[in-house]
């Protein structure tokens, strides 16, 4: 899981969390989790598809790059990647179909996705822009409206906890 990094002003990545899909020798493919929209999954749907939905949550922007409907859900049998042990991708219709009738399992729908070229992530990870985290399934299915302050604090948190020593702290802080 990628999170941007306040030096990153790309508006496309402002404050953005990215689940890494794939990376490799071809270059990287990630969805970003906290790119809301106003539009229904069973809205879009419906206007490709005569396949029934039963979906009610929003659509997610991906990314920059244009793409289909792509998932992230639980479903192994649905699955063209797993992205993490549980976790699985996919974006092939007949699946497609599939995960839009189940209606009781948390997952996310995404139109567009974030690419990148050869050795490009990894240049921007060199200069800073991104903090590289765990992907739990916590993280992935929190409410998005605060999902990057929220995993910056962990990581914040995290960092400074270990150096934490309440022992240490006077009774008076004003003599610190």
């Amino acid at each position: 899981m990628l999170i941007a990094s306040t030096r990153l002003l790309d508006p496309n990545f402002l404050q953005a969390v990215v689940l890494m899909v794939q990376h490799n020798k071809d270059g990287a493919m990630g969805l970003i989790l906290n790119r809301q929209t106003e539009v229904a999954v069973g809205d879009a749907w419906r206007q490709v598809s005569q396949s029934p939905c039963v979906r009610e949550e929003n659509l997610y922007i991906g990314g920059p790059c244009e793409g289909v409907l792509m998932a992230l859900h639980t479903f192994p049998s649905a699955s063209q990647v797993e992205v993490f042990p549980g976790l699985h991708f996919a974006t092939e219709t007949q699946h497609m179909e599939w995960l839009l009738q189940q209606a009781e399992t948390p997952m996310r729908f995404f139109v567009g996705y974030a690419g990148w070229s050869p050795g490009q992530l990894e240049t921007e990870m060199e200069s800073g822009s991104w903090i590289v985290t765990a992907a739990t399934m916590q993280r992935i299915f929190m409410p998005d409206d605060a999902q990057w302050s929220r995993i910056k604090r962990e990581l914040a948190m995290a960092a400074i906890l270990p150096n934490y020593n309440p022992g240490i702290i006077p009774p008076d802080p004003s003599r610190n």
